[in-house]
């Protein structure tokens, strides 16, 4: 970890004083780019000290935005024992904490009995109580960069079927005293969404579990968020569909001429590998538009920290800086008027590669949670410490095709 990094972790600065460091290492970041470019217009060439300085305040824009990032998400987190919300289940909460400190499962079997659970042999696990699963869902919602702007369904069974209409169903106009003649009725085909099982395996120390004073809910839920939303996170750009949710990068891609339901549309810089010298904005605005309006309205980018790097220093034709830092602590910074999603599993910059997408990932995306988080206790397999074997069945795929659209680095 870079020194720059572990002051802006280690600080306790409030969101405000956060928010203006980070302003003012942007406006530095500006004078500096503007300093560059008006180097290269005149034909000289950039110096060194130049190009290390912008280096660096790129570095330190990414540090400070995490460090705001991480902030707002530890004020966001709700309490568990406390506070407005009241335990629908103080029975199962008991018998959950019973379980988990000193490996006592005998109320934990008659409450899953009575609620007529299936498969919760011992060597299963056990549920969590709900309070605990929406904790870890909300956290998630709240890190998993896809996941929230995703559409997220909860379903009981293993796999979701979506239908959806290929042709719709045939329409005309008649008079009021018109026969109306017989319609060919809508052709209709399924995607499906299977759920598939995420793991995390946090360990506990016998004196931590031992304490009294300690959450156990709040301590399982704390370790096991980043597990989950790290591996989230990349199946939901990236995965194969294999034992894991199928991704959006994974889907046939075309050019946006020759665009079909099952696959997605894509634009080309023009350039290989890289932005057009010149109007490397009108590559971005026709990746805009290439969404129908009722997707605009609501799009977003998404790209990694790399990249956003790049666009940070691009232009308008009117010499204004088309990345927009965040106007207000918590909120997004903007491409264009349009906020603007950093997810690191994206590729980065390329010949051939689509390190920027932008849609309407909340109708384009479908993110499927199987209700239920599971917990089992294995206190044999690391002596002395005791592991909690957590899992949870999340599915996703995309589920509209015409809602996200892909920025190819080509010719």
């Amino acid at each position: 970890m870079s020194d720059l990094n572990h002051v802006l972790e280690t600080k306790t600065l409030s969101s405000p004083e956060d928010f203006e460091g980070f302003s003012r290492t942007f406006h530095e970041y500006k004078a500096t780019n503007d300093l560059r470019l008006g180097t290269l217009e005149k034909g000289g060439k950039v110096d060194v000290l130049t190009t290390e300085k912008m280096q660096r305040l790129d570095t330190e824009l990414d540090a400070r935005k995490r460090a705001m990032d991480r902030l707002e998400l530890k004020q966001a987190r709700p309490a568990l024992d406390g506070g407005v919300r009241q335990v629908s289940s103080p029975e199962h909460k008991n018998a959950f904490e019973t379980y988990v400190r000193r490996g006592d499962e005998s109320a934990l079997r008659v409450i899953e009995t009575k609620a007529h659970t299936i498969g919760s042999a011992s060597d299963g696990g056990y549920l969590v109580p709900p309070e605990l699963e929406r904790e870890i869902g909300q956290r998630l919602a709240q890190i998993s960069p896809i996941r929230n702007i995703a559409s997220v369904r909860q379903v009981s069974g293993s796999v979701l079927k979506k239908p959806y209409s290929i042709k719709g169903p045939s329409v005309g106009w008649v008079s009021e005293a018109e026969i109306r003649p017989q319609t060919d009725g809508s052709k209709l085909a399924e995607l499906q969404f299977p759920t598939m099982e995420l793991y995390a395996m946090p360990a506990a120390t016998s004196s931590l579990l031992d304490d009294g004073a300690v959450d156990v809910e709040q301590w399982i839920s704390t370790e096991v968020e980043t597990a989950f939303a790290e591996q989230e996170g990349k199946a939901f750009i990236t995965g194969d569909g294999i034992n894991k949710p199928r991704g959006f990068l994974t889907y046939d891609v075309v050019d946006e001429s020759a665009w079909a339901w099952g696959k997605l549309g894509s634009l080309s810089t023009g350039v290989a590998g890289k932005f057009p010298v010149a109007d490397a904005s009108d590559v971005l605005l026709d990746t805009i538009y290439a969404l129908k309006a009722g997707y605009r309205q609501n799009g977003k980018w998404v790209m990694n920290r790399k990249t956003q790097a790049e666009i940070r220093k691009l232009k308008d034709r009117d010499g204004n800086y088309l990345w927009t830092p965040p106007a207000t602590p918590g909120t997004q910074a903007s491409l264009l008027g349009f906020g603007l999603v950093e997810a690191e599993d994206m590729p980065d910059i390329a010949d051939k590669a689509t390190p920027i997408a932008f849609g309407d990932f909340a109708r384009g995306y479908l993110v499927v949670d199987r209700t239920g988080v599971r917990v089992l206790r294995d206190p044999y397999s690391a002596k002395p410490y005791v592991l909690f074997y957590t899992t949870k069945r999340v599915g996703g795929g995309v589920q509209d095709f015409d809602a996200i659209k892909l920025l190819k680095f080509a010719a």
